[in-house]
């Protein structure tokens, strides 16, 4: 099993076969962890503060994009001209209510703590492939 080294020419073929196909994914590192994304999807990531509403952030930690018949990897991440991933910030939230107590035992200390989680929602645009 021999791997031959990828050219841009190969490149170019894998691309065209993917975008020939009805539907595409992508597996992007983000904010540390690894995510499979498909257009349209919504991602919900812990809370960016350096963003705001309506603002488009691209992906650029591609690590895979794929279709049901063809995959093309890189390693660890494909260059910046072979895809392209925008997410649109949709929304600031909050995660459910988390109730944490504290105590000391045999103390008498006892504290019961609410906290809600702060996560930013982005929906994911359409995955574009080639050189823009």
């Amino acid at each position: 099993m021999s791997t031959a080294p990828r050219t841009k020419s190969s490149i170019e073929q894998v691309s065209d076969l993917i975008r020939t196909e009805p539907s595409q994914y992508v597996v992007a590192a983000f904010l540390g962890r690894r995510y499979i994304l498909s257009p349209r999807d919504l991602l919900t990531v812990p809370r960016m503060r350096d963003v705001a509403l309506g603002d488009v952030i691209e992906l650029n930690a591609i690590q895979e994009v794929g279709s049901r018949q063809y995959t093309l990897r890189g390693d660890p991440t494909l260059p910046q001209d072979v895809v392209h991933v925008p997410a649109v910030v949709v929304e600031h939230t909050k995660g459910a209510l988390q109730k944490i107590e504290k105590f000391k035992r045999r103390k008498g200390y006892k504290r019961l703590l609410d906290h809600k989680q702060p996560f930013t929602r982005l929906r994911i645009g359409p995955i574009e492939l080639g050189p823009r």
